[in-house]
């Protein structure tokens, strides 16, 4: 199943936003930066991540329902471990 482009832009600009943030928790570690400030820019790393995760395979989902015949076609144990990967 490939996924629309048209669906993955705010996707890719997610992603790549959570690049930036990246690149900033680095630096503020090198810096020595206060914990919680590294933390609090961690976490919302991992928010942008997740989110993208979720909407690629929401969009997945959401494909495997309209292109197949029905619920049968649906991959039902792939999709719940493709969720579960992203907990």
């Amino acid at each position: 199943m490939e996924l629309p482009a048209d669906e993955m832009v705010p996707v890719i600009n997610r992603i790549k936003r959570a690049q930036g943030q990246l690149g900033g928790v680095l630096r503020m570690l090198e810096e020595g930066r206060e914990c919680e400030d590294v933390v609090t820019q961690l976490a919302a790393v991992s928010r942008a991540l997740d989110r993208a995760g979720f909407a690629i395979v929401a969009s997945g989902l959401r494909q495997c329902m309209v292109d197949g015949d029905g619920a049968d076609d649906l991959d039902v144990k792939k999709m719940e471990k493709l969720f579960l990967s992203l907990a």
